[in-house]
């Protein structure tokens, strides 16, 4: 079994421009008012959306909110005549390495526009689509995927969200923020805190050998299954696939949830080595009917399927 993971960073402080490289400038976000935009979905079963680069397009690129960088695939970029804006340093699941820094004078989400981008340039193979949408294209922004509708809406951030809670079944759960990533601390697995990073460009949720030997010392008679990860570096990671019995996110609980269990590179980088933690992918965020993530609030908010709340 294989699984697909895109989470790929590009950290202020590590990544580093060589050469005659031109000084990364930081993406100019133009905030549209609320925007609904249908979406698609990758082989990997991750949402993707019609972006245009450039004032071409469309293209598919997969909704990454654990990406701190835009992505761009070799092939479209060769096609499409980016400049070369040097090199940097990127951290994906496998690993990290230096790779090819392409510019971008705009990339277009239906009416959201960003300027001045300085995207990764990686193999098609690499990412299952011709992209990667990071949080640098959607700085400014709250993201609300709507898996019943299969439709993502774009609206402006505020830090001031005090939004009254409409929907019967709507949970907000508070997170922290760690190299520009949202953690969400208010989360247990059978009994066990856990720190949660919420990946839309993972296919499934993976966890560390803390949590890992946390889950197996409570329940020594859970299945184990061998599987084989990748992720957009084209580094391979074998991992052991686990279905967690009981999951809790802030008032949010979760049955039978599947977890790989692997000490990728970003548990380092967040400095998550020592305390029980996982990345949640997109396996997980499916299991609720809409899931919205606001990177300026910090807030993530899930809807409960109808037949739970009812």
């Amino acid at each position: 079994m294989r699984i697909k993971h895109s989470l790929l960073l590009a950290l202020s402080g590590i990544a580093l421009t060589t050469g005659a490289a031109k000084a990364e400038s930081i993406p100019t976000p133009i905030v549209p008012v609320s925007d609904i935009i249908a979406t698609a979905e990758d082989d990997a079963l991750r949402m993707t959306v019609p972006v245009m680069v450039n004032g071409q397009g469309p293209f598919q690129f997969v909704i990454d909110t654990g990406a701190d960088r835009t992505v761009i695939s070799t092939e479209l970029a060769e096609r499409l005549g980016l400049p070369e804006a040097g090199k940097a340093r990127l951290h994906a699941m496998g690993g990290e390495r230096d790779v090819r820094i392409v510019a971008i004078d705009s990339v277009q989400v239906s009416t959201n526009t960003v300027r001045d981008v300085r995207a990764a340039s990686l193999p098609a193979r690499n990412l299952g689509a011709d992209g990667l949408l990071g949080i640098d294209s959607l700085k400014g922004q709250r993201i609300v995927m709507d898996f019943k509708a299969m439709t993502m809406k774009v609206v402006p951030s505020s830090k001031n969200d005090r939004t009254p809670v409409e929907d019967a079944g709507m949970i907000v759960v508070t997170a922290k923020t760690r190299l520009g990533q949202l953690v969400m601390v208010d989360a247990d697995a059978n009994g066990q805190k856990v720190w949660v990073v919420v990946d839309t460009g993972a296919q499934n949720s993976i966890g560390n050998s803390k949590l890992r030997r946390l889950m197996i010392k409570r329940n020594s008679n859970l299945p184990i299954k061998p599987v084989e990860m990748s992720d957009v570096l084209g580094k391979r990671t074998s991992a052991d696939y686990i279905v967690v019995d009981n999951m809790r996110v802030g008032d949010i609980a979760m049955k039978n949830s599947p977890i790989a269990f692997a000490d990728v590179h970003p548990f380092k980088l967040f400095d998550l080595t020592t305390k029980p933690a996982m990345l949640l992918g997109m396996e997980g965020l499916r299991s609720f009917e809409r899931v919205s993530v606001d990177f300026t609030s910090r807030k993530i908010k899930f809807l409960l399927p109808q037949a739970q709340v009812d």
